[in-house]
């Protein structure tokens, strides 16, 4: 396969990649893939070009960015204003893809939550293990709905969470949310939320230590009750409670968690 066959298979996966290409000098036109795990494919000349290349569109990807870098031919720091016929211009286009939420569970509230994320721009996915619940037409503003149970979801697709993602987790059955909790915890996603009451979550909380989960750093991912403190009643108030919480985790800003105040909840 080659490096463009590669880029593109990606983008029509929606993961993330990035085009290193040569524009201007020795090599012009050659190109590298890379993806947040390394590079995938191609070269632009030599060993110590690709690195240092590799290594800065590594970045540029993360922060979603499509830029034109300058290097020397062996991947020295040039700077732009330099006028050299051996330095290489190397135009570096990013793919990132739209955040990613995965919701756990095809009960009422998932709807409301999955039209909110849809206009916030996530890429949402309902999870269900009961195929008479989770439909498309339950759910078609979902992105893509499936069958299936939460670790089979987590071994094929949770490297693809990171910290721009969400994973929501609405169900009250152990046998569900206890395999999404482990799934969860396993990956690099930044926003972990948790339906049901406080009294709910700490026998979940017993079922987890059952498990093997009781490092406190990992159980502080978890938000539960899920939501932020706003008083909402009905599934839309409260799903807007939820975006709001995964909003502040994201930006850092002090908002009070249902998990952190002990008045009524949703």
């Amino acid at each position: 396969m080659s490096a463009y066959d590669i880029f593109s298979s990606h983008v029509r996966d929606n993961s993330p990649v990035a085009l290193a290409t040569v524009i201007e000098g020795p090599n012009t036109g050659a190109i590298l893939v890379v993806t947040p795990q390394g590079v995938v494919g191609g070269t632009l000349g030599n060993d110590d070009i690709d690195r240092v290349v590799a290594r800065d569109t590594a970045g540029e990807l993360e922060a979603g960015r499509t830029i034109v870098r300058h290097y020397g031919p062996h991947g020295e720091s040039t700077p732009e204003d330099l006028v050299e016929t051996d330095t290489v211009r190397v135009f570096i286009e990013s793919f990132s893809p739209p955040p990613l939420m995965w919701i756990f569970g095809a009960v009422d509230f998932t709807a409301a939550l999955a039209r909110v994320a849809k206009v916030l721009g996530y890429h949402v996915t309902v999870c269900d293990a009961r195929e008479i619940f989770a439909t498309r037409r339950r759910f078609p503003m979902a992105d893509e709905v499936r069958v299936t149970w939460p670790t089979p979801m987590f071994t094929e697709r949770g490297e693809r969470l990171g910290p721009r993602d969400a994973v929501c987790i609405l169900t009250h059955d152990p046998k569900f949310d206890v395999p999404a909790i482990q799934g969860a915890l396993a990956t690099k996603v930044g926003y972990i939320g948790v339906m049901g009451s406080r009294k709910t979550h700490a026998k979940r909380l017993e079922r987890l230590a059952e498990v093997g989960v009781t490092n406190p750093a990992e159980l502080s991912r978890l938000h539960s009750p899920i939501g932020l403190d706003l008083g909402g009643r009905t599934p839309e108030e409260t799903a807007i409670s939820i975006v709001g919480e995964i909003i502040a985790a994201r930006t850092g800003r002090e908002a009070r968690s249902l998990g952190a105040t002990d008045g009524p909840i949703h």
